[in-house]
């Protein structure tokens, strides 16, 4: 038997080269994937699933909204309803998928966490249990639930073994993050320092330039912070199919997380910052699929995250913490093509606290009611998995 660092060492050495053989890690092929995408940072799912037939949204959104869908605009929604539209930047990669009906998105979904904070709601969620019971961080959902699958090899792709899979025992991760470079640059602010350099301007300028980089430094580090070390969604769009490989020919219960979607200052519309990790999110999922080849039938990847963002945009163009977000929900035999779940009008009057999305759709119920019915979990499994959650089968898988 390979130990745990035998494992990683070997798995360092032959990922790169995508060598795992099939014939020595193969797993049964009646088990179904599951693979949890974790966006860490709070993405806007506003600008995702666009509510366009809402003059509330425009109202709320005057720089970031995206235009209501348009066949002579190519930044304008893709039309999926008559109230919903898919972001520009992910019509593309994902609009396939969608016309396939092998994607679906589930609005006003997310935890009972009301604290609007990153790490308490990336854990809350990563534990899986009830708000009565948060407070034992020793156990994982996704842990648990590599407990009562049978023949379901479970691998984190993070650099460090996330709380989702802590308490299942030796569980491997493999880190997807390249060489990391330098966030800041001080060279713009010593050249227009120097541009005031012996006048009496000098020393305002000076300490002007100082306070604005050190609270761009302090915005940056708590964006960072809130990724938590998860790999940019640029890498994961380089490194799908070696997720692919893997949970094709080992696996079948894995977890990755995607960073910078903390997106407080100019988060763009259908450009920017947030459109281009949308654009690397959904190319890496197409790319995913793409590679599991016939195995996609077999598969189900879920796209969370702690939570979403302000309805409104805020006074530096773009958003703060929010509450309900939208899960996305892909497959080869994922039954897509449709928004599933309990919703609400998108009015001021329905804004959680006049300020965010409502959870209607929560995430334990949610997740629950597709492992109910695409792994055949029992009722007592289930409560394994997410203690005191009431499952609800949305007809997903």
């Amino acid at each position: 038997m390979m130990n745990r660092r035998q494992f990683l060492l070997a798995a360092a050495a032959t990922v790169p080269a995508l060598t795992f053989a099939g014939q020595v890690f193969a797993a049964p092929a009646s088990t179904p994937r599951f693979l949890l995408v974790f966006l860490r940072g709070g993405y806007d799912a506003n600008n995702l699933l666009v509510p366009y037939s809402s003059d509330f949204y425009y109202e709320s959104r005057p720089t970031i909204a995206l235009a209501k869908p348009d066949a002579g605009n190519p930044n304008s929604a893709r039309m999926l309803d008559a109230h919903w539209g898919m972001a520009p930047v992910v019509a593309t990669s994902m609009g396939p998928l969608w016309d396939k009906r092998q994607l679906a998105f589930v609005p006003f979904a997310g935890t009972d966490d009301m604290s609007r904070s990153h790490f308490e709601t990336q854990d809350s969620i990563e534990s899986g249990q009830s708000a009565a019971a948060r407070s034992d961080y020793s156990s994982g959902f996704m842990a648990r639930l590599s407990t009562v699958l049978r023949g379901a090899p479970p691998i984190a792709f993070t650099d460090a073994l996330p709380l989702s899979f802590r308490g299942a025992g030796d569980v491997p991760n493999i880190s997807l993050k390249g060489v990391g470079k330098a966030v800041f640059d001080d060279r713009q602010s010593a050249i227009l320092s120097g541009m005031y350099a012996g006048t009496s301007l000098h020393a305002a300028a000076s300490d002007g330039l100082e306070l604005r980089q050190q609270v761009a430094k302090d915005l940056e580090t708590e964006m960072a912070a809130a990724s938590r070390g998860a790999v940019s969604a640029k890498n994961f769009a380089l490194q799908t199919q070696r997720i692919a490989t893997l949970m094709r020919d080992r696996f079948r219960l894995g977890f990755v997380d995607v960073g910078g979607w903390d997106t407080h200052v100019n988060q763009g519309g259908a450009t920017g910052q947030l459109a281009n990790n949308l654009d690397n999110l959904s190319q890496g999922l197409a790319a995913y699929a793409d590679a599991l080849g016939d195995e996609w039938n077999n598969t189900v990847v879920v796209v969370v995250s702690e939570f979403g963002r302000t309805f409104r945009e805020n006074g530096n163009k773009g958003t703060d913490h929010g509450h309900g977000t939208t899960y996305w929900v892909l497959g080869g035999k994922v039954n897509g093509g449709r928004i599933a779940g309990q919703q609400v009008a998108i009015n001021a009057a329905n804004l959680l606290q006049n300020r965010d999305y409502p959870v209607l759709n929560n995430y334990r119920d949610v997740i629950g009611g597709m492992l109910k019915r695409g792994w055949g979990l029992s009722s007592g499994d289930l409560q394994k998995v997410f203690p005191g959650s009431s499952p609800r089968d949305l007809g997903l898988v």
